[in-house]
């Protein structure tokens, strides 16, 4: 093997060169340059998003450390649409005055997160992918501090990179276990070696820790909400949808070609991971009053679902995990934009704040109700198709009770969310908030999320190609 090997990492290479021309550009370009930084930065992602869409024919490099399979551009293309639609969000939040300065800092960590989500994803190794793990967790923990002078921001960001270096610590023991007992670390040669003995059944637990942390499964999630609620929301936006994404493919990618074999004891532990997970997550959701330990909260809800798709361990449920991901990423996103827009003009987060939101900014309420519903599996929004599929998938399993379960959850989880929807329409306020202007990166990224909602679930054609991959993996 040459370096010119390296060269067909098409999305790493290309993402690596966005990163290195911002970072000098944001050095060397003054403060008369610095003003075209964000749509320069906007551009080329965009570039390189639409440059490295279509699927190549499967290869490996490096020995097998790094695998490529045509579903992973279908992956990393989702990766980077919620990664543009983030940029745009946190547009006017990054020209403000007091973080102008922090722009070039703010998309350099940002895409060096999405690198190492890269290499996670298409790792064949797990040294491969314990490298790509904290490349993505490193970063990532200085965004949820960004706000460095915010004490809320700050105790977030020690929360979260405590919580990530134990559980990257049980992780990395795993993975020294599976070592041990099988002398070797790569996917290909264990899916043969690993069988059901007490000590790679302890491995295989120790290992799947720190992906339960990253999903933000009960009873992994304690660091959720708060680390949701310090840090700032276009951050938190990107570390419920983008981060998780990333971690649930990478779940399942494992524990089917790797952990095969073990079939029979991680079904009944991620079985119990799903009940108990979409069950106490909405219990605790009906609770809060701030709106983003409420999606705190409904993201670990949605990972519960999510894991019914994984839980199948077929074709079928690899195409509706793929499928949910790119449908909760429209909605969440969707969601948390208007939560961003007003709390950086108002600094109002509360549920009671949103009271006769409608009065006043009735564009953002209706942004706000069409993710809402679509979270909640409400039809004919792309969330009902996407939580029909991961229940199809787990029903053709024959999990009937756990797909019960998870439909009388539905009934829990539209109530809550009827919640904010009866605050925005219904409830009276005497001093609603204000109107809230968005400049035109921040509305771009709600009619993206707006047309990802109302069209994906009606176009089939995107479930069907996503499908082919599917079953061709």
């Amino acid at each position: 093997m040459d370096y010119s090997s390296f060269l067909q990492m098409n999305e790493e290479f290309s993402l690596l060169m966005v990163m290195l021309f911002l970072l000098i550009y944001d050095i060397f370009a003054g403060e008369k340059g610095s003003k075209y930084f964000q749509p320069i930065a906007l551009v080329l992602f965009a570039a390189h998003t639409l440059l490295n869409c279509i699927p190549r024919d499967a290869f490996s490099i490096a020995g097998g450390m790094y695998q490529y399979v045509p579903m992973q551009t279908y992956v990393k293309t989702i990766l980077n649409i919620g990664t543009f639609i983030v940029l745009l969000q946190a547009h006017k939040f990054l020209n403000e005055d007091a973080n102008r300065i922090k722009r070039g800092e703010f998309y350099f960590l940002t895409l060096s997160t999405l690198l190492g989500m890269y290499f996670m994803i298409s790792s064949g190794n797990f040294l491969m992918f314990f490298i790509g793990l904290e490349t993505a967790s490193i970063p990532m923990a200085t965004l949820v501090a960004f706000d460095k002078y915010n004490r809320k921001s700050a105790e977030a960001g020690a929360k979260y990179i405590l919580s990530a270096v134990f559980a990257s610590s049980i992780s990395l023991f795993g993975m020294s276990l599976i070592y041990g007992s099988t002398g070797t670390l790569y996917f290909s040669d264990l899916a043969t070696l690993i069988t059901a003995s007490p000590l790679t059944i302890m491995a295989f637990v120790f290992f799947s820790v720190g992906l339960f942390f990253k999903i933000s499964l009960v009873p992994f999630h304690l660091w959720t909400p708060d680390v949701y609620e310090g840090a700032q929301t276009n951050i938190t936006s990107y570390l419920s949808v983008i981060s998780k994404g990333a971690a649930v493919f990478v779940l399942f990618t494992l524990l089917t070609k790797v952990f095969g074999h073990l079939v029979t004891q991680w079904q009944p532990i991620l079985y119990g991971l799903a009940v108990v997970s979409i069950t106490v997550a909405n219990v605790f959701a009906i609770r809060q009053q701030n709106l983003k330990r409420f999606l705190a909260f409904s993201s670990i809800s949605q990972a519960g679902y999510i894991l019914l798709a994984i839980i199948s361990g077929t074709a079928l449920g690899m195409t509706s995990l793929v499928y949910y991901v790119l449908v909760y990423m429209f909605s969440n996103l969707a969601a948390f934009g208007v939560i961003s827009v007003i709390e950086n003009q108002t600094k109002k987060v509360l549920m009671s704040d949103y009271n006769g939101l409608y009065q006043t900014n009735p564009r953002l309420s209706f942004v706000m109700m069409l993710a809402l519903f679509s979270l909640a599996g409400i039809p004919p929004f792309a969330g009902f198709f996407s939580k029909f599929f991961v229940f199809s998938a787990a029903a053709q399993q024959g999990y009937y009770v756990l797909v019960f379960i998870a439909l009388l959850n539905t009934i829990i989880s539209l109530y809550y969310y009827l919640l904010v929807i009866k605050a925005m329409f219904l409830n009276k306020s005497e001093n609603p908030i204000e109107v809230v202007k968005s400049d035109f990166p921040v509305k771009l990224s709600f009619v993206i999320c707006t047309l990802g909602i109302l069209l994906v679930g009606l176009f089939s054609t995107i479930y069907d190609q996503i499908g082919l991959l599917s079953f061709g993996m």
